[in-house]
């Protein structure tokens, strides 16, 4: 018996994914494992795999088969499996803007950017980043022209598109200039606050051994599956892979702060356990795909805040810390504990920030990635333009570029359009889980029983299974009742640190 149309198109598209799937681990391969010396080679792999995978997604057969798809009664009449379809043809049309030999050389320089990076990164070397930079940046704003900038919008609006659909710079802008405003004030009140939480744990040196146990136990018990995953080192956390049943999470550590291993953990678990709770049934097509970048945001900030910050957390954690860290672990109460994960102070690395300074972190990256797509700032002016926004937004000096401009991959990666993801994402978490205690009384005291797993159940049901289905606005009308808004964020951030520092 033949497949029918909808069949034979799942396959097809399916069929392209494998090459990025497959492109997937050899980046994951070569942030963790590969020799220095590989990087060549490396480079010209990727671009050879994009190129394969964009030629495969491009055929015309695809269109033809998305075509007589939306034709068929088996679409019409099944709503997951229209919008696969959907999704299809929005990827498809995407995709044959961009013609092969620009996605192959995308492919190939990032690959070779990221290398150079990670040493520029550890020397504080600028100059030796630039002109990987500046390829970059010159072929993202190709990448923009051939995606087609929006009506009434700009360059960056494409890019930004590829990672939260429908985003774009007016609408980023309008969300962060109030919410600037009211961290702002917050933190001014936090810096005149007479009394504030002990920093003492965060100063404590254990082994690292010792925390890479400790963070992979943690990960195990709030559900994330090493049957299906893995947890290794890179010099910036991140979470890859190529399907649901084989997730590639990676941290850091330091000797001395625990939280910057914790949360990083957590953080990457967090999007880890959304990939694993994606339908296999579905792999390689979009309902087997996360919505957006900002909702697979939320799951990380949730992790990582609401839960991994909570009074609850640390009340389950700390009679736990000293058989798994070291006896020093026993020296501090929960208050403490609780306490030194709730700092509030400007510093300059984004991954290590707390919740009350993060975002601003995150608006100095997109106003700079815009001017940078918009042509108003040249690459090598980045150092400089970077140093005036944290003297602005944070009040600080940037002593040296690896703290400064140099700390993050992203644009390594050639990924313009992204750092906005980071605070949607912390919006949508606030919101998610507010709801989610509404529906589930008693869910958060249960974190100080280790129980995790309701949390888990509720996002899988809810945010997890759907895939691509809808919108991430769409998502999250349905979930919370309501369109997203920074008000749950900003009453959560308020209603714990105050508090903390007797406001």
């Amino acid at each position: 018996m033949s497949d029918s149309p909808y069949e034979s198109l799942c396959h097809a598209v399916s069929d392209a994914s494998l090459i990025s799937a497959t492109s997937s681990i050899l980046s994951w391969d070569q942030e963790t494992q590969m020799p220095e010396q590989g990087v060549e080679l490396r480079s010209r792999q990727m671009a050879q795999l994009a190129k394969l995978a964009h030629e495969m997604g491009t055929k015309p057969q695809i269109l033809h088969l998305i075509d007589r798809a939306e034709g068929c009664a088996e679409v019409a009449g099944d709503p997951a499996k229209a919008a696969n379809v959907r999704e299809m043809r929005r990827d498809f049309e995407r995709k044959i803007k961009l013609p092969s030999r620009l996605v192959e050389e995308l492919a190939r320089v990032s690959s070779a950017a990221q290398h150079e990076w990670a040493g520029a990164r550890k020397d504080s070397d600028f100059k030796r980043f630039l002109p990987h930079l500046t390829r970059l940046v010159e072929l993202n704003r190709e990448q923009a022209d051939c995606l087609g900038v929006p009506e009434g919008g700009e360059r960056w609006d494409a890019l930004a598109d590829l990672y939260e659909p429908g985003c774009r710079a007016t609408m980023v802008s309008g969300v962060f200039a109030p919410l600037r405003t009211r961290l702002v004030a917050l933190i001014d009140r936090i810096k005149g606050a007479s009394r504030g939480p002990s920093d003492r744990f965060n100063q404590t040196a254990f082994p690292i051994e010792r925390q890479r146990e400790l963070v992979r136990w943690v990960s195990e018990q709030i559900g994330f599956d090493f049957t299906r995953g893995r947890l290794d080192q890179s010099t910036h956390p991140f979470c890859g892979g190529s399907h649901c049943r084989d997730v590639r999470m990676t941290t850091r550590y330091k000797e001395t702060c625990v939280n910057d291993a914790l949360g990083s953990t957590m953080h990457e678990a967090g999007h880890g356990m959304y990939e694993q709770g994606l339908p296999f049934s579905q792999v390689g097509t979009p309902l087997g795909e996360a919505v957006s970048l900002g909702i697979h945001e939320s799951q990380s900030r949730m992790w990582e805040n609401q839960v991994g910050r909570s009074r609850q957390f640390w009340s389950w954690i700390a009679p736990q810390l000293p058989s798994r860290i070291g006896d020093p672990a026993s020296t501090f109460s929960v208050d403490e504990l609780y306490g030194a994960a709730n700092i509030v102070e400007p510093s300059f690395i984004r991954v290590e920030a707390d919740e009350a300074t993060y975002n601003l972190h995150v608006m100095v990256r997109f106003e700079l990635e815009r001017a940078l797509i918009g042509g108003t700032l040249e690459p090598c002016d980045l150092p400089g333009a970077w140093n005036e926004k944290y003297r602005d937004y944070l009040g600080l000096e940037v002593p040296e570029d690896r703290v400064g401009c140099l700390q993050d991959v992203h644009w390594s990666m050639g990924a313009f359009g992204y750092f906005p993801t980071y605070t949607l994402g912390t919006l949508y978490a606030a919101q998610f889980f507010d709801t989610a205690c509404a529906g589930n009384p008693g869910l958060v005291e249960g974190f100080t029983r280790g129980q995790f797993s309701p949390l888990l159940a509720w996002l899988q049901q809810n945010i997890h299974r759907h895939g691509r289905r809808y919108g991430p606005g769409e998502l999250c009308e349905l979930v919370t009742g309501k369109p997203l808004s920074a008000e749950h964020f900003l009453r959560y951030l308020e209603g714990k640190l105050a508090p903390l520092y007797g406001l």
